[in-house]
C-alpha cells in the first residue's frame, strides 16, 4: 500500500525526491502533476514549476488522483503560521483539529453528503511516535485556521483566529475534507516558517517567510524518510 505525500516549496525542489518518476494524472476534477517512487506518490501542492497561488490549488483532482492510485493514507506538510508567541518560528507541530468555515471544495456536487471532518488519529499518533524515536522535537497537537490566500491576513482577523487556534495557512482543511469524503485517511506535520501578522512587531515579508521555510527542512526529510519506511 503506497503513501501519499502533499508538500509545498519547503520540500519542492530538494534532492529529497531525486529519481522519482513525473508523471500526469487525469480525473474528474482536472489534471495532477504527481512524482512517483516505489510506495509513495508526493503531489507539489503548488504544481511542477511552483506557480500555482493557493487560491487556484485544485485540491479536487490532487485528492482524486491519489484515490485512483490505491493511496489511503496521506501525509500533508503545510507551511504555518503562529498565532502563538510562545510557538516560535522553526516548530514542527502534528495538529489534531482544524477551523475552515468556507470555501472549502467537496467531491459531492450532485447528492447531499454530509462528514464530520476530523484528522486521522492512528496517522497522527505514528508521526509523533517517529519523531520521538528520532529524537525530534515536535509539537503532538495543535489547531490549524484555514485562511483563503493568496494574501496574508489582516492584524484584526489575525485577532480574532489566535482566540480559537495555534496556527494558520491556506490548504490543510481543503486537502484534509477531500480526502476523507474520498475514504483517505489524513494527518499533517506543520513547519513553522513566520509568526502570523501582528503577533510579535514588524511587517510580514513573503521572500522572508520563504527563507523560513528551509530552516524546517532537515527535520522534515528525516521524519519523512522514516515514515515512507513503516507506511508505505
Amino acid at each position: 500500500m503506497a503513501l501519499g505525500i502533499i508538500g509545498g516549496t519547503s520540500l519542492f525542489g530538494t534532492e529529497f525526491f531525486k529519481g522519482f518518476k513525473e508523471e500526469w494524472n487525469e480525473t474528474e476534477h482536472g489534471k495532477a502533476y504527481l512524482l512517483t517512487s516505489e510506495g509513495v506518490v508526493f503531489i507539489p501542492r503548488h504544481g511542477k514549476d511552483r506557480k500555482i497561488p493557493p487560491h487556484r490549488i485544485n485540491h479536487r483532482a490532487n485528492i482524486k488522483a491519489l484515490e485512483m492510485r490505491g493511496i489511503k493514507r496521506i501525509i500533508g506538510i503545510n507551511s504555518v503560521g503562529s498565532l502563538r508567541k510562545e510557538l516560535n518560528p522553526g516548530s514542527i507541530v502534528v495538529p489534531d483539529d482544524y477551523i475552515a468555515l468556507c470555501n472549502i471544495a467537496t467531491v459531492h456536487d450532485e447528492e447531499i453528503v454530509h462528514i464530520t471532518p476530523v484528522l486521522d488519529e492512528w496517522l497522527r499518533q505514528e508521526i509523533a511516535k517517529a519523531a520521538r524515536e528520532m529524537g525530534i522535537k515536535i509539537i503532538p497537537e495543535g489547531i490549524y485556521f484555514q485562511s483563503t490566500g493568496p494574501r496574508l491576513e489582516t492584524r484584526a482577523e489575525i485577532n480574532l483566529m489566535k482566540n480559537f487556534a495555534d496556527l494558520v495557512g491556506m490548504s490543510l482543511a481543503s486537502e484534509a475534507t477531500l480526502a476523507q469524503e474520498l475514504g483517505i485517511g489524513y494527518a499533517s506535520i506543520c513547519a513553522v516558517d513566520n509568526y502570523a501578522n501582528g503577533i510579535v512587531e514588524g511587517e510580514l515579508d513573503f521572500e522572508k517567510v520563504v527563507e523560513e521555510a528551509s530552516r524546517n527542512r532537515v527535520d522534515l526529510k528525516r521524519l519523512l524518510l522514516r515514515l515512507i519506511e513503516e507506511l508505505k
